[in-house]
């Protein structure tokens, strides 16, 4: 069990959220592309979790993804940072977006998703997972956390 700490951009909402860590992965969708304005996005997945807001609220809005499934997003209503997804089809998970932790140096993802859609100047790390697009379950995800070197690993 970890305990992690963040916060949204403009800092108006702080949490707190303990549990066992499951996976990290980088995804490369144009979906994922927009919502961090950047060339991927990264979700860390937390099970067995509780999740405090310290300070502040979030506001939550329902988007389908490229593989059709629905994520409820929770994001700062003052900033509009994104800090939490929960796919409806895997809710045993929270789905943290990592760069919004006080310490982010240990982040180091297991697997690429929505590979067909990374930036072609964009090098992806040849000992991590790579998938053209969705896996069809997260099974190789989870393991691979497992067996990642503890320095990997909160």
């Amino acid at each position: 069990m970890v305990e992690l700490h963040g916060q949204c951009q403009c800092g108006q909402l702080r949490y707190r959220v303990t549990g066992r860590v499951a996976t990290l992965f980088a995804c490369h969708c144009r979906d994922c592309q927009r919502q961090s304005a950047s060339a991927f996005g990264m979700a860390l997945w937390l099970g067995d979790y509780q999740l405090t807001l310290l300070r502040g609220h979030t506001a939550q809005w329902a988007r389908h993804t490229p593989s059709g499934r629905i994520t409820d997003c929770q994001f700062c209503p003052q900033c509009g940072s994104r800090l939490f997804h929960q796919n409806r089809d895997t809710p045993q998970f929270l789905s943290i977006k990592p760069g919004s932790l006080d310490d982010t140096a240990w982040l180091r993802p297991v697997a690429h998703i929505w590979k067909q859609s990374a930036q072609p100047w964009l090098p992806l790390p040849a000992d991590s997972l790579h998938y053209a697009g969705n896996p069809d379950d997260f099974a190789d995800l989870l393991a691979a956390w497992q067996q990642a070197p503890g320095d990997c690993r909160a």
